[in-house]
């Protein structure tokens, strides 16, 4: 039997496969695996952002079996991209979801590249960006949903959805 749970990541690590979901209703820390993350199309999640997911009791403890939902963290101050000033965030928004896959990305330098289908030209995605969206990091081949515009030094990812989300979007 499972339950649906609402709450926060408390943290999750790519490398090591897993992280922990505080409930807003309190109680144990609920695992997550990276598997169950992973079907619902991401790789990570970022610190703080708010999940809804099914949970399922087990003898080692509460388990993520299903994830639901994933949003940036409430009330946290996003650094701006200097990249964005002067665009109007009408625009950002309007930008349409492109499928996409990742070419690459490195967390430590803060930034990476993605490609659209049917496009041979690389997006640059920024690691704001990534937070923003609720993502930590990127893997090379990920499946994503992007919003793309023309910036001041090319093609810019302005958002950031895992494939489940960006499907949800659409529809």
């Amino acid at each position: 039997m499972t339950d649906r749970v609402r709450g926060r990541v408390k943290w999750f690590d790519p490398g090591k496969g897993f992280g922990f979901v505080v409930s807003d209703a309190g109680g144990v820390d609920i695992l997550l695996h990276a598997n169950v993350l992973r079907n619902f199309g991401q790789s990570s999640v970022v610190d703080d952002a708010i999940i809804e997911l099914d949970v399922q009791k087990t003898g080692r403890g509460v388990q993520a079996v299903l994830v639901h939902e994933i949003s940036p963290p409430e009330g946290v101050e996003m650094p701006g991209l200097a990249d964005f000033d002067d665009i109007d965030p009408e625009v950002l928004l309007a930008a349409p979801l492109m499928p996409a896959r990742i070419k690459w990305f490195d967390k430590v330098k803060g930034f990476g590249f993605a490609n659209t289908f049917g496009d041979e030209g690389d997006v640059f995605v920024h690691i704001e960006v990534l937070r923003r969206s609720g993502l930590a990091d990127l893997q090379p081949g990920e499946a994503l949903a992007i919003r793309v515009i023309d910036g001041k030094r090319g093609r810019m990812a302005t958002e950031v959805n895992g494939w489940e989300t960006a499907i949800k979007c659409d529809s």
